[in-house]
């Protein structure tokens, strides 16, 4: 390959969409992974590209909102140059509701997402009824139909093989960076932006999933509190995922999936005889704003960042691409101000539902 025009650190979703953004553009690109693709929270097993509730709007609601509503295209798109399945579907979700109060508030916000949304999508309170359809208290639920997923093992594997069909190089170990520098590197990132610039600006947080053997590949998804249940398009379902502040084994399972895995019995009936057929647990990275963080390394020219993710990055992803891809490529800044390195050096916001 010639020498690349850009080089993006990291072989995670963020780094990938970086990559695989500015390569369908015409970019020459070079991904530098030091491990393998997915070593971070991104070779995790859910996937649940799912929106936060339509209220209270601001820039990180819509930037996610047209993150969500451009999937189905983009990923289409990566299948297609890949030959490879990401296992993408938008199926909706169904969320319990527990009590009348609860039940008023979902109504409400199903009013909301009709602006907020755009007339795109819906927000529901139906009746629980049905297949595979979560135990509720007042027997209805909430059925949104603006969230999907993806399989994210197959999703990260399909995007490298776009990026290798558009031309651009995906190396894992070492390789020699040229242009601007794209650091996507996880938890391991943000260690090494808070060391820089001798402030922390976010953290790991460890969470835990599992795959069953149940398929459910054509139904929505199924979210409670501290619970996702993802039916995937391999034929099997995803149960997790856990987020946990404190912990002392960072990359193994423990007695907090078994819980999770005990309240999604409980919750959907359905998952009952279904056998674990793997486990997962890692660090997901979370800045100090509780946003993707995006823009330039602060004091080092040249430099950009694409870290953040959490538990939305597979969702964010594809508006992340091009927003840094427009950056890079173009010079065109659609940065959130949210989203910008300055923005996690300022006092922690509270969470967001």
């Amino acid at each position: 390959m010639a020498t690349p025009d850009l080089t993006v650190r990291g072989g995670g979703i963020f780094g990938l969409s970086v990559a695989w953004a500015a390569a369908r553009r015409g970019a020459k690109v070079r991904l530098i992974e030091r491990e393998r693709i997915g070593a971070g929270s991104s070779g995790g097993l859910v996937g649940a590209l799912s929106p936060h509730v339509p209220e209270q709007w601001n820039d990180k609601k819509a930037f996610q909102f047209e993150s969500l509503a451009m999937g189905e295209d983009w990923w289409s798109e990566v299948e297609e140059a890949s030959g490879l399945s990401a296992g993408y579907a938008r199926l909706g979700r169904f969320q319990p509701l527990a009590d009348d109060r609860a039940v008023e508030h979902a109504r409400a916000r199903a009013e909301e997402a009709r602006t907020l949304w755009q007339g795109r999508f819906t927000w529901q309170v139906v009746p629980a009824e049905g297949e595979f359809v979560p135990e509720s208290p007042t027997g209805l639920m909430i059925h949104d139909t603006l969230t999907a997923r993806v399989h994210p093992r197959l999703a990260l594997a399909a995007l490298v093989a776009a990026i290798r069909a558009r031309g651009g190089e995906v190396l894992i170990g070492e390789g020699e960076e040229a242009g601007p520098v794209v650091w996507a590197t996880g938890t391991a990132g943000l260690e090494a932006l808070s060391e820089d610039l001798g402030k922390p600006v976010g953290n790991g947080v460890k969470g835990q999933a599992m795959i069953v053997g149940l398929d459910a590949r054509d139904r929505p998804q199924v979210f409670a509190t501290g619970l996702l249940i993802v039916p995937h398009a391999d034929g099997t379902t995803a149960v997790g995922s856990t987020a946990e502040k404190e912990w002392t084994a960072p990359d193994t399972t423990d007695a907090q999936l078994e819980d999770v895995h005990a309240r999604a019995l409980a919750l959907c009936p359905w998952l009952q005889g279904a056998p674990v057929l793997t486990r997962w647990a890692g660090l997901r990275p979370r800045a100090r704003s509780l946003a993707p963080m995006l823009g330039e390394w602060p004091g080092r020219p040249g430099h950009f960042l694409a870290n953040g993710g959490f538990k939305i990055g597979f969702g964010m992803a594809p508006k992340v691409g091009e927003v840094m891809a427009d950056l890079l490529l173009d010079g065109r800044d659609g940065i959130p101000e949210g989203f910008r390195v300055e923005a996690s050096l300022k006092k922690r916001v509270k969470a967001e539902e």
